[in-house]
């Protein structure tokens, strides 16, 4: 995938899955799309609190990854990634576009009609980490089952920003992770 078809999907999914995200709000549920930004708890509170899940569970999401049964996987995603050149800047970037977007529809539009557990399983199967034919993958797809519900349930009791927040924080945990990992000192890397 080159640069500029990674940004332009950033940029999709920013204000793709939003706007579709709002449109089965507005004509499906019960609430206007706006009000899904009032959530139980002031942004004050949920960003914070979203930013340390995020964080987290990104950092245990990169020490289950950097596994040594995963290294075939590792080093597929950190080629994929390092092809990009991406600086932080960008993985900031990308990683916004993600978290809002996926948020807005998924946790904000979705998971009303299909409950936190089922978005969590559709979610992350979608992003290919639930794969019958890649078991090794499919352990650390659980993983992000789990870590996906837990976002689900945060934006039940606190409010949609926590959700966009940890989905923020997770990517750019991942993302940097796998640009900054030399594929070349994989056993080094893995004896530590």
């Amino acid at each position: 995938m080159s640069r500029s078809s990674f940004f332009i999907l950033g940029f999709i999914t920013l204000f793709g899955f939003s706007a579709l995200g709002f449109a089965i709000i507005n004509f499906f549920g019960n609430n206007a799309w706006f009000e899904m930004f009032q959530g139980n708890y002031s942004f004050l509170t949920q960003a914070p609190l979203g930013l340390a899940y995020g964080f987290a569970t990104g950092f245990l999401g990169w020490k289950l990854i950097r596994s040594k049964w995963l290294n075939q996987s590792l080093n597929r995603y950190a080629n994929l990634i390092q092809a990009l050149e991406l600086n932080i800047h960008e993985i900031i970037f990308i990683s916004f576009c993600a978290g809002f977007g996926e948020e807005v529809l998924f946790r904000g539009a979705i998971q009303p009609f299909l409950g936190v557990w089922i978005t969590a399983v559709v979610f992350v199967a979608i992003h290919g980490y639930l794969n019958p034919k890649d078991w090794k993958i499919s352990v650390y797809g659980l993983f992000m089952t789990l870590i996906i519900a837990g976002i689900g349930y945060g934006f039940l009791y606190l409010g949609i920003w926590f959700s966009i927040f940890a989905h923020i924080a997770i990517d750019i945990i991942l993302l940097k992770k796998l640009n900054d990992w030399k594929v070349d000192s994989l056993q080094s890397e893995l004896e530590e």
